[in-house]
């Protein structure tokens, strides 16, 4: 076994200064061809290592591919504007250095073209670097433009490589996620992320009108991880930090002006949501649409319409969709005119069981805080819960019964349905109807929070307790819900169980320190007597 070990050892070594000897021979041929116009067919040695199957050798050609091409454009020595085909280069009557340029300008394309293609190499070390030439080049390019135009005239910018960069990431087959990750650096650069919005939407349109509204699932995927990765700045002055300084005009470029930003912001999630999502994405919109994508629309009551639908659908969704739905209606004056009918069916068994669970109870909370709600509203609502806490767990019980002594509260006229006088002929069966979609007629105020006197029996003690509380008069100042909102079970049961134990009960005020004193001599005349 030692001799074969000792082969791995040499091999290993022997593959690893095979490495640094094509790193220092691919150095070499850079410094050969910047020196010397002569080497320039050295470029094709480095491209082909390019196209190796050895991680190594893709990963120093890409170093080299990087000196050298921006070494290139920094010298201006790639040929500008519309460039000939290598034919008609070759054989056109060019000078010299113009057909040095354009062969050097067809290498940069190639070399471009493979750097593209390796976005989607299996190996994600050959992937990041690729990623990062192609920003240096692009970095390059916007400083040193392959156009030739009147720069004072227009904006310089690499927009087709950026778009071809974000077409890569946005793979239909692969999951790009950790490269998009790493792509997050860049996004930082208001310009850089200002045409990458431009280009997601774009592609967005191009693939899903081809996918004839199927879902494209890997797509999407990488389509929602690019664009939750991107925030826009609150302010404008904010916007600072750019890829390309524009010499002139600068203040007037869309990508310096923040209501430019969010035009196109708003402009991409709203061709993202308008066509069919995978129903997990659905949820996961939702949870970042109130913080992270609302609040950076020049518009968001164009949200409207995916929020609605989305509210529309029931379960998890709905509930998450309460978020979105109260931003629009607190801060834009959305009217939504079966918003409580719809929050009244979402109170279902399940609720008590979903994660979003504390998101929902803080939001519905809110929702009828007003004191100018109906009665026979907030009583269906009380009602509903009472009927549903007969069922719930104790975690849930513990936010639903402060919950519902808060609405009755704000809203004495519902105590009737504490206050339930009794007559001769009382009713055995709840008028009650749980079944009803609508709280208009589902006649709670005809009934009584009886429920809320069966759980004074509860095994746990503590919901016992809170459901106690409702036979006196509730103080005026509101339960604080908010400590219970997280609570799990396995929080109830540790506090359960770190209950302090009393070490000592007191018996009396005064301790006895002598309890036969005085009684001794009665008990020896006892004794001698008999």
């Amino acid at each position: 076994m030692a001799p074969a070990k000792k082969r791995n050892v040499s091999s290993a070594k022997t593959t690893e200064q095979s490495a640094k000897t094509a790193k220092i021979d691919l150095n070499t041929k850079v410094d050969r061809i910047l020196e010397s116009r002569k080497n320039a067919n050295d470029v094709f040695d480095i491209l082909e290592f390019l196209q190796s199957e050895k991680e190594k050798d893709v990963v120093n050609a890409v170093s080299a591919c990087s000196k050298l091409f921006c070494t290139l454009l920094e010298n201006k020595e790639l040929f500008l504007g519309k460039l000939p085909g290598e034919e008609e280069a070759l054989s056109g009557e060019y000078s010299a250095e113009e057909k040095y340029r354009m062969f050097m300008r067809h290498r940069y394309n190639s070399c471009v073209e493979m750097l593209l293609e390796h976005l989607s190499h299996e190996l994600h070390s050959v992937k990041e670097s690729a990623l990062c030439c192609l920003m240096k080049f692009a970095a390059a390019e916007g400083q040193h433009p392959l156009e030739d135009l009147d720069w004072t005239e227009h904006y310089s910018f690499p927009r087709e490589l950026i778009q071809a960069v974000v077409d890569r990431l946005l793979s239909k087959t692969t999951d790009n996620s950790l490269l998009i990750s790493r792509f997050q650096e860049f996004l930082e650069m208001e310009d850089v992320r200002f045409y990458v919005m431009s280009s997601i939407r774009e592609s967005v349109g191009q693939v899903m009108d081809k996918s004839k509204g199927a879902l494209v699932p890997i797509y999407q995927n990488n389509v929602f991880t690019l664009m939750s990765n991107i925030s826009v700045p609150s302010k404008e002055s904010e916007l600072t930090n750019f890829m390309v300084k524009q010499e002139a005009k600068h203040e007037d470029w869309k990508a310096a002006k923040l209501n430019e930003h969010k035009r196109v912001f708003e402009r991409m999630w709203l061709g993202f949501l308008k066509y069919k999502l995978p129903s997990n994405m659905y949820k996961k919109i939702l949870v970042i649409l109130h913080d992270s994508i609302l609040p950076h629309m020049s518009k968001p009551t164009l949200m409207i319409d995916f929020l609605t639908a989305a509210y529309e659908v029931g379960g998890a969704i709905s509930l998450l969709a309460l978020n979105g739905l109260f931003v629009l209606i607190h801060q834009h004056n959305l009217d939504y005119p079966d918003f409580y009918k719809k929050l009244y069916n979402l109170l279902e068994p399940s609720v008590f069981h979903v994660k979003y669970r504390a998101r929902f109870f803080h939001l519905a909370n809110i929702f009828l805080s007003s004191s100018h709600l109906p009665v026979y509203l907030v009583a269906a609502f009380a009602k509903r819960l009472a009927r549903l806490a007969l069922t719930a767990p104790p975690t849930a019980l513990l936010i639903v019964l402060p919950f519902i002594y808060n609405l009755i509260r704000r809203h004495p006229s519902c105590r009737v349905l504490v206050h339930k006088p009794s007559t001769e002929d009382e009713l055995l069966e709840d008028p009650y109807l749980m079944d009803e979609e609508d709280p208009a007629q589902c006649r709670a105020l005809e009934s009584s929070l009886w429920e809320i006197k069966t759980l004074q029996k509860h095994y746990h003690p503590d919901v016992s307790k809170a459901a106690v509380s409702i036979n006196t008069p509730l103080p005026e100042q509101e339960d604080d819900i908010s400590e219970v909102l997280e609570i799990t079970t396995y929080e109830l049961m540790e506090r359960d169980l770190k209950q302090t134990q009393i070490k000592s009960v007191p018996l009396e005020f005064e301790t006895a320190t002598q309890l036969l004193k005085g009684g001794g001599d009665v008990l020896a005349q006892h004794f001698c007597l008999e």
